[in-house]
């Protein structure tokens, strides 16, 4: 049944997605983020219904007469260049058979980014995405915080298999940074039934997250929770969210999920955490040793045993700076800083304006929130292999067309003050045009 479900909702997209390209982008993201064809058993599980989408909406768009243009800014000029680079290390990557299946996947992720930022191009459409991203995460949220609920916290919450959030590091990543963009939709809606659903949904989200029990997503949701307290107009609100957390939920988890997070303080004496520290430091030396780093999947065998200080420790990266500094090298993790430095001052450009313009107050709202994500995403980041994550590059996204509508916006109101007057003649016809300074004076 659930087969059938996925497969008719995704080919009843298509003929939307004929008549307006951008629906496809909605669709697109929702199947990159909630992965509904994993949640069956049957044959949707194998159906590419991705590159259908995708397909589908690329030639919608070169058929339609919207402007066909990838804005100039200089985020899209740190994509490109780290699209770039990437082809050339794995055009020297030292394991290219593994190398190239994953550049062929990251590299259609970061096409479609771009496409993205040709068609969602109104508030309508960005805020339209928004709501995909977030109920599409926000539902493993709502699941998981009731699954954590009813077993008291005795299981790990785990996203959908063969997806980028499906162990319980990577969920947990996802789960934190969606509350703050649940908490925009919660202030942007007006009927008290789903603001309420929202601020429902914030608290099983953040009882998933703690249900991963990932010490990750913990040093990611304390991160997080500060940023939102600080980023949040309603402080007093957010306040009383976070002291909930800590007093009611925090509480209501098992001992052993205390006693793994107890482990953050003594990492020294754990396995795991002295594994990641190998990994790292072959990450650096293979960095120092080669420019252009290993390429995708660098974190093999052979690498450890030439590079790492502990030969036969063999981890994956674990971190998105060490993973990017060993596939990369130093110029690629420099891009990747790069872009989420830009990605930060511009949104925080962005909200500056936002705030001047009563039509823009929706991005003075959104913008804030964009960057705590961030922050969840670079916080838990540092302790997990999701260097190439869709959703952090659909903030990217986000915050590109933010500029786009700013820099449009405040043209427009440049044009409407260099609009000449308009006297009309004594009949009502449509009179000559005048320059204010000429007009009679009433």
């Amino acid at each position: 049944m659930r087969d059938i479900a996925v497969t008719l909702a995704v080919f009843g997209s298509l003929p939307f997605i004929l008549r307006r390209p951008w629906i496809g982008i909605l669709v697109w993201t929702w199947l990159g983020f909630m992965n509904p064809h994993r949640l069956a058993w049957g044959f949707s599980t194998t159906l590419p219904f991705a590159m259908i989408v995708a397909i589908t909406t690329l030639v919608a768009m070169m058929a339609s007469k919207e402007p066909k243009k990838i804005p100039k800014v200089r985020e899209t000029q740190l994509l490109f260049a780290f699209l770039l680079w990437m082809f050339v290390t794995t055009l020297t990557a030292l394991y290219p058979e593994q190398a190239w299946p994953q550049m062929d996947k990251v590299g259609k992720i970061l096409f479609m980014i771009l496409v993205a930022m040709i068609l969602i191009n109104s508030r309508e459409r960005l805020v339209a995405l928004v709501w995909v991203i977030a109920l599409s995460i926000g539902f493993y949220g709502i699941k998981g915080g009731i699954f954590t609920l009813t077993t008291g916290g005795g299981y790990h919450v785990r996203g959908p298999s063969r997806t980028f959030i499906d162990g319980n590091n990577e969920i947990g990543l996802a789960l934190v940074m969606t509350i703050p963009l649940l908490y925009f939709l919660s202030q942007q809606t007006r009927r008290l039934y789903v603001r309420y659903a929202l601020v429902v949904a914030m608290v099983l989200t953040t009882m998933a997250a703690l249900g991963t029990q990932s010490r990750g997503a913990m040093l990611g949701l304390a991160t997080m929770a500060v940023f939102l307290w600080l980023k949040s107009r309603r402080k007093i609100f957010v306040g009383l969210m976070i002291a909930f957390a800590v007093m009611v939920l925090v509480p209501m988890m098992p001992p052993e999920w205390f006693a793994r997070m107890s482990t953050i303080k003594t990492y020294e004496q754990d396995a795991s955490a002295m594994g990641r520290i190998n990994a790292w430091w072959m990450a650096f030396n293979l960095a120092m040793d080669r420019v252009v780093g290993g390429g995708f999947e660098a974190f093999q065998y052979p690498s450890f045993v030439r590079w790492a200080p502990i030969a036969n420790d063999v981890h994956d990266a674990h971190s998105v700076y060490f993973e990017v500094l060993g596939e990369h090298g130093f110029p690629g993790l420099a891009i990747f800083l790069a872009l989420a430095v830009s990605v930060w001052f511009t949104a925080g450009s962005v909200l500056h304006a936002a705030r001047r313009d009563e039509e823009l107050k929706w991005l003075a709202q959104l913008m804030p929130m964009v960057q705590v994500s961030l922050v969840a995403y670079l916080a838990c980041g540092a302790f997990l292999g999701m260097a190439y994550f869709d959703y952090y590059y659909n903030l990217v996204l986000v915050v590109v067309v933010a500029k786009v509508l700013v820099t449009r916006r405040q043209a427009e109101a440049a044009g409407a003050r260099a609009t000449p007057a308009v006297k009309l003649s004594p009949s009502g016809g449509s009179g000559t045009i005048v320059p204010a300074s000429s007009a009679p004076k009433s």
